[in-house]
């Protein structure tokens, strides 16, 4: 399944996002009732242009982390807190020419694009309704657990905790009413950056590989 958003929230995070730096939109994409909900930070450049979350080259190392528990891109729900990608503006020198010229490079989405998107996530989550949400780096976490959440120390630990959710005025959060099932993992772009995690990051899946089977007991 595609997602397919409400207009009306649609047509809200657009009012609200009006003068952001953000392209493109990328929907998530996945079953309904999966065992697995894995929520990103943001589209890439990559993504933006196929309009498939995590196919770049960090989906590719979570393709693997993912395949190595039993699952595959079309048994997991994928998705990101914001769904446009997130740019900056950067004048560089052309190496051949020598002239300026204008780069978007990627960014990490600020706290207002986070909760603009706020609405979207949360009818995604209703309506999708997965055995377990796997945030995946800080700005997922932080997102469904607050600012002082940190992924560092919460990585491969399974929590059963009320989340962040939009308020009825869509202007800030507040804690939903029931509890989730939540296991938070390093961005599989760590692997890309650190290499010194990837055995940290390898050992975290195949311990949500081993919880997940408790949870569906």
């Amino acid at each position: 399944m595609i997602a397919e958003y409400p207009p009306q929230l649609l047509a809200e995070v657009k009012a609200k996002t009006a003068g952001c730096q953000l392209t493109g939109f990328t929907p998530g994409q996945g079953p309904i009732n999966p065992d697995l909900m894995l929520v990103g930070e943001a589209p890439g450049r990559h993504e933006e242009k196929v309009n498939i979350p995590f196919s770049g080259a960090s989906g590719q190392e979570l393709m693997g982390f993912i395949e190595s528990i039993g699952y595959s891109r079309s048994t997991v729900y994928i998705t990101s807190v914001v769904r446009q990608r997130p740019y900056s503006i950067k004048k560089v020198k052309d190496k051949k020419t020598g002239e300026l010229i204008e780069k978007h490079p990627n960014r990490t989405p600020t706290k207002k694009e986070v909760l603009a998107f706020a609405p979207l996530f949360d009818w995604e989550l209703a309506t999708v309704k997965p055995r377990l949400i796997v945030p995946l780096g800080n700005t997922a976490l932080q997102r469904l657990l607050g600012r002082n959440a940190n992924i560092g120390e919460l990585h491969g630990q399974l929590l059963h905790q009320k989340i962040q959710q939009a308020n009825a005025n869509h202007d800030g959060y507040q804690m939903s009413p029931t509890k989730y099932w939540i296991m938070p993992m390093y961005h599989p772009a760590a692997v890309l950056y650190a290499r010194r995690l990837e055995p940290t990051i390898k050992d975290d899946w195949q311990k949500l590989g081993r919880e997940i089977k408790i949870l569906k007991k």
